[in-house]
């Protein structure tokens, strides 16, 4: 600890709290807009929805995490996110599978499929290390 310094107030603590939201949602909604503008250039419409939110999202997340904690933070970030969206692709295979063959309403194959969403990220987190 240095000796001179002084502990951040609950003023300043709150006002760089403050200070990262008011970023994440400038940058958020610029990229947010980027992919909607994207999305309706293409065809078909459905694609839109696709790029709606959680690539801009993910984009602004680690464009925040790049300037507050670094490159190697950030690449450890991207890296669950990576994770994540392989356990999403293999959790809408699998909901596609039970709606089809066994006929379950959907909240019930969503419900069914949440478990094989955990173990296939977690796995991934495990296996291949991350943040």
């Amino acid at each position: 600890m240095d000796i001179g310094k002084t502990a951040p107030t609950a003023r300043e603590v709150a006002g760089t709290a403050m200070t990262e939201y008011v970023l994440r949602f400038i940058a958020g909604g610029m990229i947010v807009s980027a992919f909607a503008i994207l999305g309706d250039m293409l065809s078909p419409k459905s694609f839109a929805g696709l790029l709606g939110a959680a690539p801009s999202v993910a984009l602004a997340t680690l464009g925040i995490a790049v300037v507050q904690h670094g490159p190697r933070y950030a690449a450890a970030e991207s890296w669950t996110m990576i994770y994540g969206a392989i356990a999403l692709a293999c959790y809408s295979v699998v909901v596609c599978h039970i709606l089809m063959r066994f006929r379950l309403p959907a909240l019930q194959a969503t419900i069914l499929a949440f478990t094989e969403w955990l173990v296939v990220a977690f796995g991934l987190l495990a296996g291949f290390g991350g943040a």
